[in-house]
């Protein structure tokens, strides 16, 4: 039985290697409580011909999850494993990866459409050393399973639906989306972040540094008229505020 590795090569299914990644994963946990051996073994169960390693990591990372349960131990290994894999399948650098992001070509139109403002590509590949050296990744791993989930689900930027970003990524560019050329600032704000002191609203998380950059999440808008017309017309002021998720009060 053959796995496929990330870097599309074909070798035989190497029970062992599940076993081992799982175990170094599993640093700091209670062991009386968790038991990496049981999840490498039910892993092991799912595996088939052709399956790639992702699939494997996402298998690993969704029986520990279920086993959560037993106990919250078990949340923290998932999580540990979700971020492994996307660590993967991901760039190092930030620079690398807003680069990418602005580079974007629409498939379905074969036209430029950049995910990260021009601003922002400049401003990294200006100061590049600096940012690149201030990510702390090991900071992705404080995340629990479900707080990874939600970011990769719904924040995290995607190219062709495959997701580029890393959290820390989308911290530091929330951060330099905010400060503009202050990049003491920024990388201030992104330690701050990093080390979860506080977080930015979910616009702000969302559009920060792209060309879209709403940061606001609260709007109050009033009713233009008591008329079919006033009424559309302020379904479409709120439809515009929605897009870029925007929180809406109306009266």
């Amino acid at each position: 039985m053959f796995v496929v590795k990330r870097d599309g090569r074909s070798e035989k299914v190497q029970f062992d290697k599940i076993t081992t990644r799982i175990n170094k994963l599993s640093y700091g946990l209670d062991t009386n409580y968790v038991d990496s051996a049981a999840v490498a073994q039910k892993v092991i169960s799912g595996v088939y011909q052709g399956v790639t390693t992702v699939e494997l990591d996402n298998l690993a990372a969704e029986t520990a999850a279920y086993m959560t349960v037993q106990h919250p131990d078990y949340a923290i290994l998932a999580a540990r494993i979700a971020v492994s894999n996307l660590q993967k399948e991901t760039h190092d650098k930030f620079s690398d990866v807003v680069k990418d992001l602005y580079e974007f070509i629409n498939p379905k139109t074969n036209k430029h459409s950049p995910m990260v403002s021009e601003s922002l590509l400049r401003l990294v590949e200006q100061h590049k050393d600096r940012i690149d050296q201030a990510i702390d990744y090991s900071n992705d791993f404080n995340y629990n399973y479900f707080g990874f989930k939600t970011l990769e689900r719904s924040y995290l930027l995607r190219i062709n639906k495959r997701v580029v970003e890393r959290p820390q990524h989308l911290l530091m560019r929330v951060s330099l989306g905010i400060h503009g050329d202050d990049v003491d600032a920024a990388i201030e704000t992104y330690r701050l972040m990093s080390s979860k002191f506080f977080t930015h609203a979910s616009p702000t998380l969302f559009n920060s540094g792209t060309p879209r950059p709403q940061l606001s999440s609260c709007f109050l808008v009033a009713m233009q008229d008591d008329s079919i017309e006033g009424i559309y017309d302020t379904l479409k002021v709120c439809a515009q505020i929605s897009k870029n998720a925007g929180g809406i009060g109306l009266h």
